[in-house]
């Protein structure tokens, strides 16, 4: 795929903004899932679009998909300061047996020392209650890298907290996701199956059983690495210079049968197609010793204009809010310019934007038949449902 060279707006955060109407915001999931829309962006200057379900149709035989089997915990908590008032909690990461790293609010109740109590409730007006909690806590430490706590929870005996989250934690969605009628389910990919992520990873999530049982058929390969999605993929960029920022690890696995099945790919001519760009940061930081190797660690990778790529062909991703880090790592790919134009387009053709939205598939080539119009199907009346709901 050719990449262009970065310019010198490419390192100037400002250069990332764009306007989104708030209502192309989705509140809610596309039903069902692979009825969502499909910006399809070839090397070329063309693009193209289509419906999630003809993903079949766009990729080829012996490509490759390279999914995220995370599964997203129910990391949020509402709890209440003992003698204080409530507090809410994000866990992102454990750093001992019981004891994680959380984004915290309001922070300036939750200082070293400070007991917390969960009672269970899954709203944020919580109440004062008379009845033993559920879970404690303590907080140990502020963590300055993230400004978020140290917090050492203490699960009823013979317990772990992962064993009571189900109990006392939700699904945490977005903060732009305000109303919605989404289920917990809806925010986990089908294929998710290692707990660990404080968030989605969201290009999953338009994957259905019957797409990849279709994916299959037509001789797309696909294999699946595992990265715990934390705050390094939502952290916001603050430095004007995009360079000066730092991403914060994320936890990820990528073992020595999955690098084995990517070089029996490119040796037989398939593409890596990574989806989303969870997958994109760990393929390529297992790649940083210039060649792709197993490993189980964290990476703090940080993709802008200008990368080298090591080993993603092509990657399967939704919209990503300005100034992020995830539109920068588009960028990389294609150019910024380009991505911003592609991103005015899907705007004025209401496309659906962030985590519940709609969905871009980037190609080094594309199949000369995507260029015509999808023929008409009976997967038709599914276009209609995932509009209504739009």
């Amino acid at each position: 795929m050719f990449v262009p060279p970065p310019n010198a707006d490419d390192l100037n955060l400002a250069a990332y903004n764009y306007h989104l109407p708030p209502e192309r915001i989705a509140q809610n999931p596309a039903v069902p899932r692979d009825s969502s829309r499909l910006l399809v962006v070839p090397s070329l200057s063309e693009h193209w679009h289509h419906r999630f379900y003809e993903l079949p149709h766009l990729l080829k035989p012996g490509d490759l998909l390279v999914l995220n089997n995370t599964r997203v915990l129910p990391a949020r908590l509402y709890g209440r300061k003992v003698g204080g008032g409530k507090v809410e909690l994000l866990l992102l990461e454990e750093r001992e047996r019981d004891c994680w790293l959380s984004l915290v609010r309001p922070g300036r109740r939750l200082k070293p020392g400070a007991r917390i109590h969960f009672f269970g409730d899954r709203s944020p007006a919580n109440e004062e209650h008379d009845k033993p909690p559920k879970l404690a806590a303590t907080v140990l430490a502020v963590d300055p890298a993230t400004s978020g706590r140290i917090i050492q929870f203490e699960p009823p005996q013979g317990q772990s907290l992962l064993s009571v989250l189900d109990d006392v934690g939700v699904v945490p969605l977005p903060p732009y996701i305000g109303e919605t009628d989404a289920t917990p389910d809806q925010y986990q990919t089908v294929y998710g199956e290692r707990l660990g992520s404080a968030a989605a990873p969201t290009a999953g999530l338009h994957f259905t059983d019957e797409l990849l049982d279709k994916l299959s058929q037509n001789g797309i390969d696909r294999c699946f690495i595992t990265l715990h999605v934390g705050v390094g993929t939502f952290r916001p960029v603050e430095s004007e210079n995009i360079t000066e920022h730092t991403m914060h690890g994320e936890w990820f696995d990528v073992p020595q049968d999955i690098v084995d099945k990517i070089a029996e790919t490119k040796a037989r001519g398939g593409r890596v197609i990574a989806v989303g760009t969870t997958v994109t940061r760990a393929l390529e930081g297992a790649a940083q010793s210039g060649k792709l190797e197993p490993i189980s660690g964290k990476t703090n990778l940080y993709i802008y204009p200008g990368y080298q790529w090591q080993v993603v062909d092509g990657m399967i991703t939704n919209f990503h809010l300005p100034q992020s880090t995830l539109l920068m790592l588009v960028s990389a790919l294609i150019g910024r310019e380009r991505l911003l134009n592609l991103y005015e387009e899907a705007i004025a053709q209401e496309y659906r934007f962030y985590s519940f939205g709609d969905a871009m598939l980037v190609l080094p080539e594309a199949r000369i038949d995507s260029q015509q119009p999808a023929q008409a199907t009976p997967d038709e009346d599914r276009d209609a449902v995932a509009d209504e709901g739009a």
